[in-house]
């Protein structure tokens, strides 16, 4: 492994010489393991301790089939489906695997007692399998996690829609918390480079999920002069929804949990931020009943803040706790649009406000290759910035997860693989000056 970090790390390295590096007989990856899926039975959620089930270990080097790249992992990211797996809820991801090995013979190698978990990477090109044209040994790329066969007319319009979509890192194996990684090749894109490998690497998944949801036509369709509520402006997925909201001409109200994270939203140019803890709202009277007074106090502060007037869009993502509360305030004919369940699956709300509003609630998951490429492309033109703000070493993976699990952390958490160190990987040294105080916007506080 130390003849290809060093091959990669020097400046000018030929596509020949890197397709020529010896490839390792294994590599250290972050894992969960098969045997362990019951460590946690009968604990709480919040008292599932990742530090305790997250193992890094050598596992054998998977050989790239058709289709397929493999990747020398310079640094990756966490994401709460890291700390969704670390946990074995809402179920182990073994089952995934199970069920994506008995798809074919190379599908089989994902079935296995461990999972090598990750869905974020920027890395390097090593190997490609049959079929691969487009991408070649010693290419710098990142990759989006968005895992298809596309043997269906159902994905041919969107991706997503695929029977067979799959999360890579969460639903397959081989992901980016490791040295090398397997990807399909149309998961590849280009790597930005004015960013360090930790800075390319983390906003992949957040960043495409957060535009399909908020500006793509699959999702709310944003557009110029939108009111749009953000719960968790400042964290993985809501730090990308205020900056699309910004650059695309809408009006964020960020919602927030405390006076750090509000500057945050500030600095990234947001005028209109409630800080949640500090003014008191509590959507739920006990675990099952919800308070409509809070629903409407909250309304009413919205409403100081935009002149008036209620949100045309919602971005939610906590789920259980303030799904009541984000179907109360849209606007009438306006749009939920929903992406995860971080505080819990089952969602509760008031109907009468939906049907009789006229509004909409809309689900989306992940993006399409498209939308994760259009992401990209505005990261790689400056135009939207990473929101790294800590980054820790492989072996501290666990750490890492559990820093997202108590929500400990602030923007996107990294985690370095074959880099040797931070702040490697710049070649556009130009648009980084140029872009440099937003780029370190997270990296000013403290983990």
């Amino acid at each position: 492994m130390d003849e290809i970090v060093n091959a990669l790390l020097a400046e000018g390295v030929a596509p020949a010489d890197v397709a020529a590096l010896p490839l390792p007989e294994s590599y250290r990856g972050s894992v969960v393991r098969r045997d362990e899926t019951g460590m946690f039975e009968g604990m709480a959620s919040a008292d599932k301790d990742p530090r305790k089930s997250l193992h890094l270990q050598e596992v054998p080097t998977p050989e790239p089939g058709p289709g397929e790249a493999l990747i020398a992992v310079m640094a990756s990211a966490v994401n709460y489906n890291t700390v969704w797996s670390s946990i074995f809820e809402p179920l182990p991801t073994f089952g995934f695997l199970e069920r994506y090995g008995r798809l074919s013979e190379l599908t089989r190698r994902h079935d296995l007692p461990y999972h090598v978990l990750g869905s974020d990477l920027a890395g390097v090109v090593l190997r490609t399998g049959p079929g691969v044209n487009r991408w070649k040994a010693g290419d710098r790329v990142v990759a989006h996690c968005l895992s298809v066969e596309l043997e269906s007319a159902d994905g041919h319009g969107d991706t997503m829609l695929d029977p067979e979509q799959r999360i890579w890192g969460f639903e397959t194996n081989f992901g980016g918390l490791a040295e090398l990684a397997l990807v399909k090749s149309n998961q590849l894109m280009p790597k930005p480079e004015h960013l360090t490998w930790e800075e390319a690497a983390s906003p992949g998944l957040v960043n495409s999920t957060a535009y399909r949801q908020l500006v793509s036509r699959n999702g709310a369709g944003m557009k110029q002069g939108d009111n749009v509520l953000i719960w968790g402006a400042s964290g993985g997925l809501g730090s990308y929804a205020t900056q699309f909201a910004l650059a695309g001409g809408a009006n964020p109200v960020c919602v927030v949990s405390s006076p750090e994270k509000a500057e945050i939203c500030r600095r990234m140019g947001a005028e209109a931020v409630i800080d949640r803890s500090a003014e008191g709202y509590r959507f739920w009277k006990d675990e099952e009943t919800q308070d409509p007074r809070e629903w409407k106090r909250f309304g009413k502060r919205i409403r100081e803040l935009t002149g008036g007037e209620d949100v045309d869009i919602v971005f939610e993502h906590p789920g259980r706790e303030t799904f009541g509360a984000s179907v109360y305030v849209t606007r009438k004919g306006g749009t939920v649009v929903t992406c995860a369940s971080t505080s819990g699956f089952r969602h509760e709300y008031d109907n009468r406000y939906l049907w009789m509003s006229l509004k909409r609630i809309i689900g989306s998951h992940f993006a399409n290759y498209r939308e994760a490429w259009e992401a990209n492309r505005l990261i790689v033109k400056g135009r939207i910035h990473p929101t790294l703000s800590k980054v820790y070493s492989l072996e501290e993976t666990g750490q890492a997860a559990y820093d997202v699990h108590r929500n400990l952390h602030q923007g996107k958490v990294g985690v370095l693989a074959l880099a040797p160190r931070e702040g490697l990987g710049v070649r556009d040294e130009e648009l980084r000056a140029k872009h440099l105080d937003a780029i370190n916007r997270f990296r000013t506080q403290e983990g």
